[in-house]
């Protein structure tokens, strides 16, 4: 029998989804599962975008270029630049999602075995861009005792071989809602610059702030380092749509943008009709973004109040996002989960979590967290909590 790829075998499984059969059996069973382990928004989508489909005029769906439409480009470098983010449409490329500008991005810079430093916990599917390309995490652990601050530059400075070729990071983060201070990012620039490594920043949720101090920094800020940084963006969380999967990648580094074209024209194009809508997202009022943000901070108070009142619990405020990483009073979070899901229900309803320990590259990390994301309502929120409160108290009594 032919053998799979030893890629493929290292390809990691997905922390977030590899519960989903349990979920689906406990749905047939009759149960009602409430999903804190997936950032799938219930926000509605902009109404811009949805009549910009319905009234698409179009006898052929072709290729578009494999930059992304033009138009398209130009007013999402508009975009940009309104809030102060220095770039115009040569320096972006329209990709399948933010997903695919990351594999772009790590296919265009690194060889096999080379490095790439990420703050840990981390988005798991980070984990994945890094086997599909064959370079190697080296994760810089983060604590939930420090809210998920990033570590003493000196931490990760002692981390670089002469196989790091980059820095990743997530801002605001996801799982962890930690957002990086511009002094963060200053730092990490100074390292980038001294080393002559890359800084790939992941900026898909840089509109969720929820506290009226806090500022998004964007790294295409960065003056003196900007042949050394990439972002990657996506429509996926800002306008509620996920499925819509288109993302870009920006750079001011004209042998990574054509680098990155190769790969882009391999792949042919990104979807035509679902840049037509995101074209038309970028049109949408700031009454839209007030009234998101301010459900969500709701959201995120709701869930972060409700979970300390939970004996054992640990849980830092997150700044961003809308993830949250929370230590539970057990042993092993993956056994909980699907213990949730096979064993427990509350009056014919349980919870759905992610097992933290997939968000880190380091073994025996985050055996006991979780990650939560509070895309339910603030009264679904309450009462997942609650079952989750019960819950704990029956399982460690097994």
């Amino acid at each position: 029998m032919p053998t799979i790829s030893h890629k493929g075998r290292n390809m990691p499984e997905s922390p977030i989804r590899k519960l989903a059969p349990f979920a689906d059996a406990a749905k047939q069973k009759g149960k009602k599962v409430y999903h804190l382990n997936i950032g799938q928004p219930d926000i509605k989508t902009p109404e811009v975008a949805i009549e910009a489909v319905k009234n698409i005029d179009l006898t052929i769906i072709e290729y578009s270029p494999s930059a992304g439409y033009e138009s398209y480009r130009k007013k999402l470098a508009q975009f940009y630049q309104r809030q102060n983010v220095n770039v115009n449409s040569e320096d972006i490329i329209i990709t399948t999602g933010g997903s695919e500008a990351l594999l772009f991005a790590l296919a265009t810079i690194t060889d096999p075995g080379d490095e790439i430093i990420i703050p840990e916990p981390f988005y798991a599917n980070y984990h994945a861009f890094a086997s599909s390309t064959s370079a190697t995490v080296v994760p810089v652990i983060s604590t939930i005792e420090s809210a998920f601050a990033l570590p003493s530059i000196e931490m990760v400075e002692k981390l670089i071989t002469p196989k790091t070729k980059a820095i990743l990071i997530c801002s605001p983060g996801n799982p962890t809602g930690y957002l990086y201070s511009e002094a963060e990012i200053k730092q990490l620039a100074g390292l980038i610059k001294k080393h002559d490594l890359y800084l790939i920043a992941d900026e898909v949720y840089r509109e969720f702030l929820y506290d009226g101090d806090d500022v998004h920094y964007s790294v295409m800020n960065l003056e003196d380092v900007q042949q050394n940084v990439i972002m990657v963006d996506s429509v996926s969380k800002r306008y509620s749509m996920c499925g819509a999967r288109i993302g870009c990648l920006v750079t001011k580094n004209k042998d990574v943008l054509a680098t990155v074209m190769k790969f882009a024209q391999a792949r042919l194009s990104p979807p035509t009709i679902e840049q037509i809508a995101c074209e038309a997202a970028i049109d949408t009022p700031q009454s839209y973004f007030d009234e998101v943000i301010s459900e969500y901070k709701g959201r995120r108070d709701t869930l972060i109040t409700e979970l300390n009142k939970i004996e054992g619990v640990i849980v830092t405020k997150p700044k961003g996002a809308f993830y949250c990483i929370a230590q539970l009073p057990i042993e092993n979070a993956d056994d909980f989960a699907q213990w949730l899901l096979e064993t427990y229900d509350l009056n014919g309803e349980t919870v759905m979590v992610a097992p933290a320990a997939g968000f880190y590259s380091t073994p025996g990390m985050g055996l006991n967290q979780v990650r939560i994301a509070y895309v339910l309502n603030k009264k679904d929120l309450i009462t997942a909590v609650n079952i989750l409160k019960e819950a704990l108290l029956v399982y460690n009594k097994k």
